[in-house]
């Protein structure tokens, strides 16, 4: 016989929202999860025998009330608020991901919920002025902020491991930098554009090589940081940083200039916050810049074609609290959206796997420079989310719900160069 424990001030009675995120939980058929609830009491869903295991802790609960409301925006906000915790965010992200299709609303929020986060991402259009803005939420967070715990190349964007999970990071970043080299056949002397040029790392890499590397950053931070490395390193007359959007190369004087004057044109994990509106136009600056027969490389992180359509048409918490703006193609969208531009893209290589190892050595480093983050001004509830972030990416990287590619675009013969002027700026 179950005794019924009536309610007390100590156990005051669940609200429904818990009530209706734990029969969610019940729906998991993959893996098990370990919850503890704020009375200290713990069930497990799932199999407890299977993988992948996760735990979580929940403190608060409202915090069942913001995952039921606002999917992983509404996690993210509760862990931010110490409603709940868990040990490991990356195995509970792989969880959550893995039973998806049974527990969707606590991925993707209750419908009104996407629809407004949807218009919010809508409203940060990357204008000339928005993508100032975009940019300057993510990237200003001030050189000390990403050398606290980058690698040494100053690299933030996945590194090649070649099957080595044991490569020190900055060599897996080099390894990266000559694959594209290689790739796209550069030798000393040749002229390249770079469109999104970081902290100069590639610059710096090709400029090592002869090879003249034009690169072009809308943040501020980025292009003192670099202009500062490539001048420390006596290679300015190889490697030129310029605070400039790529739409302004082509302006009439830019044109003038430099139309169809580059030998090869490189693009690392910048097309990720160009926004899907303006990827004709990013396309078209492809096209024309290029030399007749030259390539242009774009590494980019893209999402499973088969949840373009509810990604594309909502927004979640990278978006929301880290990337403002941002947007991932699927793999055929960005083959497609080439071809609309009179230009061919194919893949060349996939290396997502690269990426679950790099967020891991990204995480751990920053991890072990929690001190100096702190002393930068960086509070607890930051680093709440930044944690968060390379766990959730890490997830999805090692589940194939994202991945990263190198494209390889080129014009294909016999049509002209579109005019890029003609799409929005």
């Amino acid at each position: 016989m179950t005794l019924l424990r009536l309610p007390t001030a100590a156990h005051p009675p669940m609200p429904l929202a818990a009530r209706l995120f734990l029969a969610l939980l019940r729906r998991i058929r993959h893996g098990h999860l370990t919850l503890t609830t704020p009375d200290g009491a713990q069930q497990v869903f799932g199999d407890a025998r299977d993988v992948p295991a996760a735990a979580l802790r929940i403190h608060d609960w409202r915090a069942c009330r913001a995952i039921l409301r606002a999917g992983d925006i509404g996690f993210a906000e509760a862990l931010r608020a110490q409603w709940l915790d868990t040990p490991d965010l990356t195995a509970l992200m792989r969880l959550a991901i893995r039973n998806e299709d049974a527990v969707a609303t606590t991925l993707h929020g209750g419908p009104l919920a996407r629809v407004w986060y949807a218009l919010r991402h809508r409203l940060r259009r990357n204008t000339r002025a928005g993508s100032r803005r975009n940019i300057h939420a993510h990237y200003d967070l001030g050189n000390a902020f990403y050398a606290a715990w980058l690698d040494e190349t100053m690299t933030y964007s996945s590194a090649c491991f070649d099957d080595d999970a044991h490569r020190p990071l900055d060599e897996a970043q080099c390894a990266k930098y000559q694959r594209i080299i290689d790739t796209l056949a550069l030798a000393p002397g040749m002229r390249v554009l770079e469109i999104g040029c970081g902290w100069g790392g590639f610059a710096l890499y090709a400029a090592r090589q002869g090879i003249h590397v034009r690169g072009v950053t809308i943040s501020q931070e980025q292009h003192a940081w670099a202009s500062e490395r490539v001048n420390a390193a006596q290679l300015a007359h190889l490697a030129e940083i310029e605070l400039r959007d790529y739409r302004d190369l082509c302006d009439v004087h830019d044109l003038h200039e430099n139309d169809g004057q580059y030998d090869a044109i490189v693009s690392i994990e910048m097309f990720e916050a160009v926004g899907e509106a303006w990827w004709p136009t990013y396309f078209d600056t492809l096209s024309r810049l290029l030399k007749p027969g030259a390539r242009a490389l774009v590494q980019t992180i893209t999402i499973d074609d088969a949840h373009v359509e509810r990604y594309r048409t909502s927004s979640d918490f990278i978006r929301e609290m880290i990337f403002p703006g941002g947007m991932l193609p699927g793999p055929q969208q960005f083959v497609r959206a080439a071809q609309q531009a009179q230009l061919e893209a194919r893949a060349v290589f996939a290396f997502g796997r690269d990426y679950a190892q790099t967020l891991r050595l990204w995480r751990a480093s920053f991890e072990s420079r929690l001190d100096t983050l702190r002393a930068l001004g960086f509070d607890d509830a930051f680093i709440r989310i930044w944690t968060l972030y390379f766990g959730y990416c890490e997830a999805a990287f090692d589940e194939g719900r994202t991945d990263v590619m190198h494209f390889v675009v080129q014009r294909c013969d016999g049509h002209p160069r579109a005019d890029p002027r003609a799409h929005p700026h």
